[in-house]
Parts: C-alpha cells; structure tokens; sequence
C-alpha cells in the first residue's frame, strides 16, 4: 500500500519537459519533497516529526553535492528509518549516515531496451553511538561500551569466555591501534565482551563491502572504511557482539537489520553492499530467539 501511494505521487509529479531539462539535482529533490503527496504520506508515518524530518533532511541533501545525485524518494526513506528511530539526520553527530550508492541495476526504457546502468541511490548507515543508544534506551543494559585497544594495553584474554583485563597506557594516544574491544552488562548480571584485531577487521571489511573490496582504488577510497575506519570498526565490533549475544529489542533488530540498507525509489530495501553479512544478521537473530525460547526466556520486546 505505501509503496503503491509514493509510485502513483512520483508519476503525477513529473515536471515538464522544459522545466526538467533546467531543473537541478538540488530542485528536484525540493520539488518531491514538497509535493502534496509526499507531503501526506510523511505526515501519515512521522505525525508530529514530518516537519522537523523536512527541514533536516533538505538541510542534509543541500550541504550535500553527493547526496544531490540520489533518487529523491531513494533519501526520503533512508531518512524516513532514521527518523523512526528518533535519530538526527545529520553525519556529523554520528548516529545515523545517509550516503549517496552506485547501484547497479537493468532499465528497461520506453522502447523496451533493457540496459545495464549506475543508479545513485541513498543508503542508511548506522553508527555505533546508534547502538549504544537504542540498548540504553531497552532498559535491559547496565554498561555498555565500545573502544579502541592500543599496544601494550591487553593483559589477559580469556579464549573461553572472552573476558579481558586491560592496562591502559598514560600515552595510548601515541600508540598504534591493534584492535576494538566491546563490552555489555546487562541488569541480571550478564555480560560479554568481543574482541577484534584490526587486520580481522580490515578482512571483515574487504569481505562484506563492496565499496572497500573494490579493485578500483576511487571506489575503494569513497567507502566508510576508508574514510573513517575507527568508525566504522567500533560499529562493526558493537553490532556483531549485540546481534551474537545480547536481548534485542524491536528498534535494536530494526537497526541490525537495515544497516548498510540501500533504498530504491519504490522504498524497497537491497543489501547489495553486503548480502552475506545481511544473511549473517538475520541468522544470528533467529538462532537467538530460537535458543531463548528453548531456554524458556522471552526477553522484553523479543517478537
């Protein structure tokens, strides 16, 4: 039904022909965003946040040259997620990225000629101060944190529990990354900790991004993990030790989930960045719930 409503709004919003021949990339996602059925379908899925959400995500796509080329509708749902979840819509605070993805797909034009072609779509990020808000946010954690490992810091590590004691140097800003550490408690006492090494990482990174694999080397400089590999690494190390071992609530399976989502004009979702890890996610999900029900324990939310 919503992607029926958002369809029929893009085919009775085309612009004429001489105004799209003139019309930016900047005006074109003004003219979406403001049309009168976008403008009632934001208001049936946000309410009260449609105006905020308009304001920022048009302040974000106008500073934003990259993000000018996407699909207007393609960031409108990206945001529309990020927004759900009562996250700001802005890079630099480090919740939630809406970036700008080449995707590939086959078009079919008006003469029925199917093409190969690079469609510049928007996908949603998510960053690990994401995370660790929507676990504050389940009341069901009492410390949960993420960091960087230094040398020298590890001073034991426990292969069966994975439980670690660190030293932490006076001059670690000095000293080279060796890896990120993640670590939760939960209010019944149990906790866990995931560490991982940054050549693991870099490995986790060449294997499920697409972008970062790249043989191309501006391909590869574009992606996240070029770009901000702390970032990225925290998040990944976060995610992969909440998705494994911690109660998920509704919104953090919804961020698990759609991480590295790519968007298309019809608010269909791909993982084409990396579809096997997508599959990874679901899996360690379904095999969590699957254990807590053999177990006799419903975590709060667990649907």
């Amino acid at each position: 039904m919503v992607m029926e409503e958002i369809q029929k709004q893009q085919q009775t919003q085309v612009a004429p022909p001489a105004q799209r021949k003139a019309e930016t990339p900047l005006a074109r996602f003004n003219r979406s965003i403001t049309a009168v059925e976008t403008q009632q379908y934001l208001l049936q899925v946000l309410g009260r946040k449609k105006d905020q959400f308009v304001n920022n995500i048009t302040a974000l796509v106008a500073n934003d040259v990259n993000l000018q080329g996407c699909a207007p509708m393609s960031l409108i749902y990206a945001g529309i997620k990020a927004t759900a979840l009562d996250f700001p819509l802005d890079n630099n605070l480090g919740f939630a990225y809406v970036i700008p993805y080449n995707n590939k797909k086959k078009i079919t034009d008006e003469n029925g000629v199917t093409r190969e072609m690079i469609v510049k779509e928007a996908q949603l990020q998510w960053g690990y101060r994401a995370f660790i808000q929507l676990a504050i946010r389940s009341g069901q954690f009492r410390r949960i944190n993420v960091t960087d490992v230094r040398d020298g810091e590890i001073k034991s590590r426990s292969l069966l529990t994975g439980e670690m004691t660190f030293d932490e140097a006076p001059n670690r800003l000095e000293l080279p990354v060796i890896g990120y550490a993640a670590y939760f408690e939960l209010t019944n006492g149990f906790s866990k900790t995931l560490y991982m090494t940054t050549e693991e990482l870099q490995r986790h990174a060449t294997t499920y991004s697409k972008t970062y694999g790249s043989k191309y080397e501006n391909t590869r400089a574009s992606s996240k993990w070029s770009t901000d590999f702390d970032a990225m690494a925290r998040k990944t190390v976060l995610k992969l030790l909440l998705s494994k071992f911690a109660p998920l609530s509704v919104q953090m399976q919804d961020a698990v989930k759609t991480d590295q989502a790519v968007f298309d004009e019809s608010g269909r979702q791909e993982y084409s960045d990396a579809p096997d890890e997508q599959d990874q996610r679901m899996s360690a999900i379904e095999a969590k719930k699957e254990e807590m029900k053999m177990n006799g324990v419903q975590a709060p939310d667990m649907p």
